[in-house]
């Protein structure tokens, strides 16, 4: 048994995985932490695999889980979801409970686990959503609980959004307009209303570039998922989903930031290479097996500049 995962799970789990830092805010925004983004993001792996009472084992796939390493290390667990249904809490309780058992330690005759703190993010809610969730384990010695945060996607306005950096945010704001796409569709004035909003949100964006809070890549990625979140939320409305994407960009912006991160990959292996050729003739030079005239002029460089490098390396 596997689940299958809904187009809005992948951008969940992309933005996780290529943005990592903008789940920091967001961490900040449901557990009350004060993370200031220079903590180290580890993530582990998804795929845990539950045994049955009838014998059979299952693959389970949880959303996300990671753990943020600062001061001291906490772990997390996070789950996307359309709205909620009831089956969610026996899925969190297995998914923790495995995530749990991972890192389990046995010492001296005792198994300690750790679970993770655990949050859904709802993109859907209405009054039945709730605003927390609990598990509670009862043991032959007492009772004990824990509790999921939830996040309410839509209960958020841009304001707060970028007030808060809570830019994760941004692919799914789409759905605070779900209810309306039908007026958007047919009514130009609406329809230009929804695509004034957009306008501030890519002008926004460009800001935080502009002011290198964010990067260019972090920027096309938020600007790509927001489109593939809409192609398929507003796939029976033609006008919404051309409205948005002449705003926030068409095919094009599918590979931009893919691009800009495979240039950036492809400058670093290229120094990467420059600095392996260099130590090899540093240590050629070192064991006098060819002179620092002829390292120079196979690195490319004027002798001094070689003999200035050679010396920054030895330090």
């Amino acid at each position: 048994m596997k689940l299958v995962n809904t187009p809005y799970d992948d951008v969940f789990r992309t933005l996780l995985t290529d943005c990592s830092c903008l789940i920091l805010p967001v961490i900040n925004e449901v557990f009350g932490e004060h993370y200031s983004g220079k903590e180290k993001i580890e993530f582990s792996p998804n795929e845990h695999f539950l045994n049955r009472q009838d014998g059979n084992e299952i693959e389970r796939i949880t959303d996300t889980s990671f753990q943020i390493i600062g001061s001291e290390t906490k772990k997390y667990h996070w789950e996307c979801q359309s709205s909620s249904d009831n089956s969610m809490l026996v899925r969190f309780f297995e998914y923790d409970t495995q995530i749990a058992l991972d890192q389990g330690v046995i010492k001296e005759n005792v198994l300690t686990v750790t679970l993770p703190r655990s949050a859904v993010l709802f993109l859907r809610c209405d009054e039945s959503t709730p605003n927390q969730m609990q598990i509670k384990i009862v043991t032959p010695e007492g009772s004990i609980s824990y509790s999921i945060k939830v996040m309410k996607a839509m209960c958020y306005t841009l304001e707060e959004i970028f007030e808060k950096r809570l830019l994760f945010l941004i692919p799914f704001y789409i759905f605070s307009h779900e209810p309306y796409f039908n007026e958007y569709d047919k009514n130009a004035v609406k329809l230009h209303m929804l695509m004034n909003e957009y306008s501030e949100i890519r002008n926004r964006l460009e800001e935080l570039l502009h002011t290198g809070e964010i990067t260019e890549y972090i920027k096309c990625t938020i600007i790509d998922m927001s489109n593939k979140v809409l192609e398929h939320i507003a796939k029976k409305y033609e006008n919404v989903r051309k409205g948005v994407k002449s705003i926030m960009g068409g095919k094009v912006l599918e590979y931009e930031a893919k691009s800009i991160r495979k240039e950036g990959l492809r400058e670093g292996k290229k120094e990467g290479l420059r600095e392996g050729r260099l130590e090899m003739l540093f240590d050629l030079v070192g064991d006098n097996l060819i002179t620092i005239e002829e390292a120079a002029a196979k690195a490319g460089l004027t002798n001094e500049a070689f003999k200035e490098k050679m010396q920054f390396h030895k330090q």
